[in-house]
């Protein structure tokens, strides 16, 4: 059996998110869901810049997001220079409009520590 292991840090690491918004034909959100998918998949596979990715429908039925976390703002460099992935990633066309930007974090927001109700100023 493979396991994973995990490794916290007092720090955040520095970390580039690619946030892909695609608008999915009318009816055609499972399937644009599903083409990402695959597009992700294959990039987690063989891609050592890929840290993790979130992908989410929209409730209303119009949007699919792919949130993924990267090495560095070369690992999109590196994926669309691999043939595979732009064959797959193309056929988001098909099904959907999409746009994505890469983003550096800003500001990192966590939980005040016993932030119970109680006690809030």
């Amino acid at each position: 059996m493979d396991t994973i292991s995990a490794q916290f840090t007092v720090q955040p690491q520095p970390t580039i998110f690619v946030v892909n918004v695609i608008h999915a034909h009318p009816g055609k959100q499972e399937e644009a869901f599903r083409l990402i998918q695959d597009v992700v998949h294959y990039v987690a596979e063989r891609k050592d810049g890929f840290l993790w990715s979130n992908l989410a429908k929209s409730t209303d039925g119009l949007t699919v997001v792919n949130i993924e976390a990267i090495r560095g703002t070369g690992n999109v460099d590196e994926f669309f220079s691999d043939p595979v992935f732009v064959e797959k990633f193309r056929k988001l066309d098909e099904v959907s409009t999409s746009e994505f930007h890469t983003y550096t974090v800003g500001d990192l927001v966590l939980p005040k520590l016993g932030g119970g109700e109680g006690d809030r100023a």
